[in-house]
């Protein structure tokens, strides 16, 4: 009997998400530290219910599509330029039809409470689990812990939360329309960004050793 090899892969950066009036929501991924180095990448939900992921190379774009669900997967230069991480800092990403400009707002008062948390107990899988119980209640959609694709198992682990005070955004140069909440939630994988539109700071860790399943089709 072969036995399965877990393998834990950590993911340290941001997570951003915006709805827009034009029925298009979008989650990027500024990771600074990851098995891979430094990337981005974008999940976009489109108002025809279609998703997409904006991935910068194929590592990105098999190991995302492993882990979260999309109807299409496309290759492009994913750039981010930012000011930094706090309130009133500016992110601008570029990611092959997507132009997305925002401005990081106040730090809610959850991002008080993240900060509090020890980093090497907020990382661990039976803290963030008790945690999740909290963070599905006070806002709803929003998992800590979950089965991802391909029976990965995914848990987050958030340092800290700010709202977005800014966001707008272009695909091939129309625009997306003002900022709106993340309403519908875009239903990538188990959880979803916070409604509000935000920056969360967190280390995103994938546990695989799973045999692959199917992917969507590379673009």
């Amino acid at each position: 009997m072969t036995s399965t090899r877990h393998v834990l892969h950590r993911f340290h950066g941001h997570i951003a998400g915006a709805g827009t009036a034009g029925g298009t929501r979008l989650v990027l991924g500024c990771w600074s530290d990851t098995p891979h180095g430094p990337f981005a990448d974008v999940m976009v939900a489109h108002p025809d219910g279609r998703r997409e992921l904006l991935a910068p190379d194929e590592w990105v774009a098999d190991f995302v599509a492993s882990t979260y669900t999309f109807d299409d997967v496309r290759i492009v230069p994913v750039d981010v330029q930012r000011t930094g991480t706090t309130s009133n800092s500016t992110w601008t990403v570029k990611a092959g039809p997507l132009t997305w400009d925002f401005t990081v707002g106040p730090r809610d008062p959850l991002g008080y409470v993240l900060r509090a948390v020890p980093t090497p107990l907020g990382r661990t899988l039976m803290f963030t689990r008790a945690s999740d119980v909290v963070a599905s209640r006070i806002m709803p959609g929003v998992r800590t812990v979950g089965t991802a694709g391909n029976d990965r198992l995914e848990w987050y682990s958030a340092k800290d939360l700010h709202g977005l005070s800014a966001s707008q955004a272009t695909w091939d140069g129309e625009s997306l329309g003002t900022m709106t909440d993340m309403n519908p939630p875009p239903d990538f994988g188990f959880s979803s960004t916070p409604r509000q539109p935000s920056l969360t700071a967190l280390t995103s860790t994938v546990r695989t050793g799973f045999s692959p399943g199917s992917k969507p089709r590379i673009l």
